[in-house]
């Protein structure tokens, strides 16, 4: 990289490392316990949901039912909205996870991911490794991880999935670089965070629009050590920081990414039966959880000019 790159990566390094884990050479071996295995289970989103009454009590049973019914009534695919709704006063529920930074897996130096296979064909290799059983639920999400990563982009995405910081920071900087390159991580933030993940939640105040002509989203994979996956798409992208308060006392500054063309999305994409809209017909907006980056420009200063 060059020394802009180098620059820039040292200003957003310390940010990342609090936001999102530690860079840490020690971690290899405790990341193949099955105790670190159970952790990184949390993230994944199953056909059969079950959430405590205490947070809003869903119960979806898989006899009978297809894998987008249970989405519907699993309160983590509640997370989508319209532009409409984007207005101080408006209430609507939403999921956010609950944080577990302690437990959550670390990144791993560039040259330790470099030297493990990530790709499908080597998955019973990657179980051995780290001592997963094939019929495990550890298994079936490294799986669907790795097919993720490895599906064609969608007309106009570009797509890579970070295996390591460096790995994600090379990325952004093809999307968003220039002769100059700057830009920033922004996440959603836990102001005041109560046990109930899933209530509802009232926008504040006028949401802040953040300026940026192209972005870069990192969202979580479930998988061993950090696995981030990093898209951008051609299409007009709108960014957002929106105040909310819960109904439970939360009160969350949220990140909002509002995709204004989805005529290319899957029909079967949740956003669609959440909203009931069909695929290009409104802009779909999401919330990101507090583990996801949305990377954007940093517009420059008269002084750089």
């Amino acid at each position: 990289m060059g020394v802009a790159v180098r620059q820039a990566s040292r200003i957003i390094l310390l940010h990342l490392l609090l936001l999102v884990s530690s860079h840490c050479h020690g971690c290899w071996a405790r990341l193949l316990s099955e105790n670190r295995g159970e952790k990184f289970m949390d993230h994944r989103l199953s056909g059969f949901s079950k959430i405590d009454d205490d947070d809003g009590h869903v119960h979806a049973h898989a006899n009978g039912m297809s894998h987008m019914d249970h989405l519907l009534m699993d309160p983590r695919s509640m997370i989508f909205f319209t532009l409409d709704d984007l207005k101080p006063g408006k209430t609507m529920p939403i999921y956010f996870p609950k944080r577990e930074p302690s437990s959550s897996p670390h990144f791993l130096p560039r040259e330790d991911t470099e030297s493990i296979p990530f790709s499908s064909r080597d998955l019973p290799h990657l179980l051995d490794l780290f001592s997963f059983s094939s019929d495990s639920p550890q298994a079936k999400a490294m799986e669907d991880t790795l097919k993720h990563c490895e599906t064609k982009p969608i007309e106009g995405e570009t797509k890579s999935c970070a295996t390591s910081l460096e790995s994600m920071l090379d990325f952004v900087h093809g999307i968003l670089g220039g002769k100059s390159p700057r830009f920033r991580a922004i996440s959603t933030s836990h102001l005041i965070e109560s046990s109930t993940r899933f209530q509802n939640y009232t926008i504040l105040e006028a949401p802040r629009g953040v300026p940026a002509s192209k972005m870069v989203a990192c969202h979580t994979l479930p998988y061993p050590y950090a696995v981030f996956y990093c898209h951008s798409q051609e299409s007009e992208n709108k960014v957002f920081e929106v105040v909310l308060g819960g109904e439970n006392g939360d009160r969350v500054k949220a990140v909002a990414v509002c995709h204004l063309d989805t005529s290319q999305w899957n029909r079967d994409h949740p956003s669609f039966r959440v909203l009931g809209v069909e695929p290009g017909t409104v802009p779909v907006c999401h919330f990101f959880p507090a583990d996801n980056l949305v990377w954007v420009p940093i517009a420059p200063t008269p002084s750089m000019m």
